[in-house]
Formats: C-alpha cells, structure tokens, sequence
C-alpha cells in the first residue's frame, strides 16, 4: 500500500504561501503559511497534521490491541500535542480519554504501551513519546 499527499509551495519561506492535497479530498489546496505555522494564521501545518495522524495512528492500533482481547472500546479520544522547538520536532504527547468495559487497569496499561511503541507513526517519528490515560 502506498499512500500520498502533495505540497504546493510558492514565494519565500517568510512571505510565501502553499497548499497540501490528498487524493481522497481530505485535504483539498488546504493552505499554509509561514503564519499559519509559526504565528496565529489561517490554515494548517506540517506539525498539526503530524498530531492528527499520531492521533489517529495510536487510537486504531489500541482498538485493534482491545479487540484482539476481546475488549471492544466504545470510544477513544486522543489528542496528541506536538512540540516544535528549534526547527525540531521535540516530543510527542498523546492524551487518551478510554470508555472500555471489563479491563483490568494493569491490562489496558499494557495494551496502551504496545499501542505507545507500535502504530506505525509512533515508528516513524524520530522523538520522545509518552501518553497519558483515564480509564473509563
């Protein structure tokens, strides 16, 4: 499986603008901006979508993770906050909000773990991970 997206950038990196797409129209000439990443502008970032796609790596590989223990999540929220120091990605944060029934607290936190470790974005991204839980 191969999966793509395209930047379009012109101008200067100060005073220059772009846009991203992705075939399946998610993305559609979504713009950014040197404001968009760097100050408070319209758009998006290389950053924030690197969030969302942590996000919704590591709540697909826990649901597969409770499912395989017969533990079928009703929700998982996750919000990952990204730090973007000196022209690095820092760290990764993910907050996880779980309503699953009939786990123990010792299981999940295994099973949270190996989602930590092994989504396939927490793989690539050369940073500190960590994660943060409520159960239920």
């Amino acid at each position: 499986m191969i999966r793509k997206a395209t930047a379009v950038w012109t101008g200067s990196g100060k005073e220059g603008k772009g846009h991203v797409s992705t075939p399946s129209n998610v993305l559609d000439k979504t713009q950014y901006s040197f404001k968009s990443r760097f100050e408070d502008g319209v758009g998006t970032n290389p950053e924030e979508l690197i969030a969302a796609a942590h996000a919704g790596c590591f709540a697909m590989k826990l649901s597969f993770n409770l499912s395989a223990e017969d533990h079928a999540p009703e929700e998982l929220e996750v919000t990952c906050n990204i730090t973007f120091e000196d022209g690095t990605l820092k760290k990764s944060h993910l907050v996880l909000k779980a309503k699953v029934e009939g786990i123990s607290e010792d299981k999940f936190a295994e099973l949270v773990k190996d989602a930590e470790e092994n989504c396939p974005i927490s793989k690539v991204l050369n940073t500190e991970i960590s994660v943060e839980y409520t159960l239920n």
